[in-house]
């Protein structure tokens, strides 16, 4: 067999269907879309319109609500944390944080930072600096001879929204120490 030689099974790439194209292929004229009307033109959009009546979407009830004032936190629970320690994996030295959590692989997305939790046993003295932890998770790292310092993470809009303010009241002194210069 040559690499020329390759190609698909018969029938396993269908070519497109070229309408409009004549009398003789049966797809002329109309090409499939029928006589006249909304359907026949270009630029439809009538997915889920049912001619003015209520659209099923919409007489459906609906159930609950996303909250857009949640915070995004990445859940780790104290047993994964454990395990990655006797792996070797989190050195039980210096403090962890989100990014030591994220270089080991249990800390995925959290914009907001990391909360632990309390699922599963903790033996190793570790230090934490987190966003959040439950009730349980401090008990249970305090009890093993850790310590948790529970941090406030801004996210990059308020960081960006604080940047701009502080920049509007630069131009704005500047502009009274042009004009207070102007006048003296």
């Amino acid at each position: 067999m040559k690499l020329n030689d390759l190609r698909d099974n018969e029938g396993a790439r269908k070519g497109r269907v070229r309408v409009g194209r004549g009398i003789g292929s049966g797809l002329g004229k109309t090409a499939g879309r029928g006589q006249k009307g909304q359907t026949s033109r270009s630029g439809v959009s009538i997915n889920g319109f049912e001619g003015g009546q209520m659209p099923l979407h919409m007489r459906i009830p609906k159930r609950g609500f996303n909250n857009i004032f949640a915070k995004d936190h990445a859940e780790v629970n104290l047993g994964a944390i454990q395990k990655l320690v006797d792996a070797g994996t989190l050195a039980s030295g210096g403090t962890i944080d989100h990014a030591a959590l994220k270089a080991a692989g249990v800390a995925r997305g959290g914009k907001d930072g990391v909360r632990i939790l309390g699922k599963g046993s903790l033996t190793a003295a570790l230090s934490f600096r987190v966003a959040g932890v439950s009730a349980g998770a401090r008990a249970a790292i305090e009890a093993a001879g850790g310590s948790v310092e529970v941090i406030e993470v801004v996210a990059a809009a308020d960081k960006h929204a604080a940047k701009h303010r502080v920049a509007q009241k630069a131009r704005a002194a500047d502009k009274d120490a042009k004009k207070s210069a102007a006048k003296a």
